[in-house]
């Protein structure tokens, strides 16, 4: 029995290494020039590069945007009330009868504006990545320098549109015999570590199961290893078992649309949130590289808004990131106050939005349905 505990030492295979770490070590790679830095640690973040000087956009001084007159929508009954009957009408609790007949009693209309600003950027990272090598083109120094990160032609941004592009780096890219497995193409299987055979779990290595020989393994208390089957080792997960790995720098372009979003909160009654949710009438739009802050609106606030969230946005993004464009729209976002009578007793709701949206902070009726 003693020969089934043995440690099989004789059924290792020291040929192949014991699985190394999945980043090349330190001093591994070589250096490209532009893109010093860089650790070929997979839990590190990637190289961010802020953009150079000649990419920076700069406003000028003493400008602004001018708005031309605005126009004031008009909610008549017959729109407030097929308003009110659309949002009843998915309210399975409310009846329609109040809708129908209700007696208005005034629509006063309100000013709405919303402000918007849109900020659209572009940042560069880099970070090492490999590939099994398999006798690709490998477009290396000898072609070239590396272009810097921010030279690196790549095909235009759809403005205002999120978006992540991946470019390889030309003339970056190398051979290297694999870190992983030492350049055999395969590693020592874990499981086993090289022993070709595990610890039978039937018996536990006893050889003997319910006082008989080991169905299992036949007594020897020890099975083939299923992960490797039984040969000791497996294919490199690194190289594929190609043996050499492709080094190259992986540039990663992030496009992003940064939005802001302001509405003057001027009347308690109405949930200024609500607004999120509906569109408005977009009576000034504009658009440029960077734009300038509104002058000469009615409304001060708007116009104290656009000052402050340009120049927060300029500062904020400018120094890590490119701004491609920017665009600014006021949207008169219409809102209406209905008080209307039914059965004697007073009720009013809220008419908001390009669409006519419902807000009703009381309904009569709401416990059965006509």
């Amino acid at each position: 029995m003693d020969g089934k505990y043995e440690d099989l030492a004789g059924d290792s295979d020291q040929d192949f290494p014991e699985e190394g770490p999945s980043a090349p070590p330190p001093g591994w790679l070589d250096n490209v020039t532009g893109y010093e830095g860089m650790f070929p640690d997979q839990d590190c973040t990637d190289m961010l590069y802020p953009p150079p000087k000649d990419h920076v956009s700069v406003p000028e001084n003493d400008r602004g945007s001018a708005v031309p007159d605005v126009r004031v929508p008009v909610v008549t009954e017959d729109i407030a009330r097929e308003a009110l009957l659309q949002f009843v009408g998915k309210k399975w609790t409310y009846s329609s009868k109040p809708a129908r007949n209700m007696v208005f009693k005034d629509l006063r209309p309100f000013t709405v504006y919303r402000y918007r600003l849109e900020t659209f950027t572009e940042s560069r990272s880099s970070t090492w990545k490999f590939e099994p090598y398999t006798d690709q083109f490998v477009d290396g120094p000898q072609y070239g320098m590396s272009p810097p990160p921010w030279d690196v032609m790549v095909q235009p941004p759809h403005l205002f549109v999120d978006s992540t592009l991946d470019v390889r780096v030309p003339h970056s890219s190398f051979i290297k015999m694999c870190h992983k497995c030492q350049g055999r193409g395969r590693v020592q299987c874990k499981r086993c570590h090289g022993k070709r055979k595990v610890l039978c779990t039937f018996c536990r290595g006893n050889g003997r199961a319910r006082k008989k020989r080991c169905s299992h393994c036949h007594g020897t208390g020890r099975k083939r290893c299923i992960h490797c089957h039984g040969k000791g080792s497996q294919v490199c997960s690194s190289c594929k078992g190609h043996q050499n790995l492709m080094h190259f720098i992986q540039l990663t372009i992030k496009r992003k649309n940064h939005t802001f979003e302001f509405i003057p909160d001027r009347l308690p009654e109405f949930p200024v949130k609500k607004f999120e949710k509906v569109s408005g009438d977009p009576f000034f739009v504009d658009e440029s590289v960077l734009v300038y802050p509104i002058v000469g609106f009615p409304d001060q606030e708007i116009c104290e808004m656009s000052r402050k969230m340009c120049e927060e946005h300029l500062s904020r993004f400018s120094a890590i990131s490119r701004i491609f464009q920017q665009r600014q729209t006021i949207e008169l976002v219409p809102l209406t106050h209905a008080f209307y009578s039914y059965n004697g007793k007073d009720y009013n709701y809220f008419v908001y939005g390009i669409e006519n949206k419902v807000y009703s902070p009381k309904y009569p009726s709401s416990c059965c349905i006509l």
